[in-house]
């Protein structure tokens, strides 16, 4: 792996990891982080009631690049992949589900979107 690769690759888990902390803080039960299914990779899946949220953690300088990397091609892969998850934990059968989004920037704390795309 190229040094670039491995650089964003830390970007990214520490991203990540900041994210999870801040779903915990506003009361999130993390159930998943990185969770590699066939349909793709799925960030964080975290509960807060009687809800499931599929959420896409984008680190980027701004808030408008974060949001816009999570593309068309993006949500399908996450949709098929949080769709083989539901599928795998027949537990949250009668939860419903939604998909979110952590933007991170430099030195910031993560912003939240609930809802964040529909498909």
């Amino acid at each position: 792996m190229s040094d670039k690769r491995q650089r964003a690759e830390r970007k990214g888990r520490k991203a990540e990891q900041l994210s999870a902390i801040a779903l915990r803080l506003k009361g999130y039960r993390i159930l998943g982080m990185r969770e590699k299914l066939s349909g793709g990779e799925l960030d964080i899946i975290a509960s807060r009631g009687d809800v499931i949220a599929f959420v896409e953690v984008k680190a980027r300088a701004t808030q408008d690049g974060a949001l816009q990397a999570i593309t068309p091609t993006n949500q399908q892969r996450i949709l098929r992949a949080s769709e083989q998850w539901m599928a795998r934990h027949p537990q949250f059968a009668d939860y419903g589900w939604r998909f979110d989004a952590m933007l991170v920037q430099p030195g910031r704390w993560p912003k939240h979107i609930l809802d964040a795309w529909r498909v």
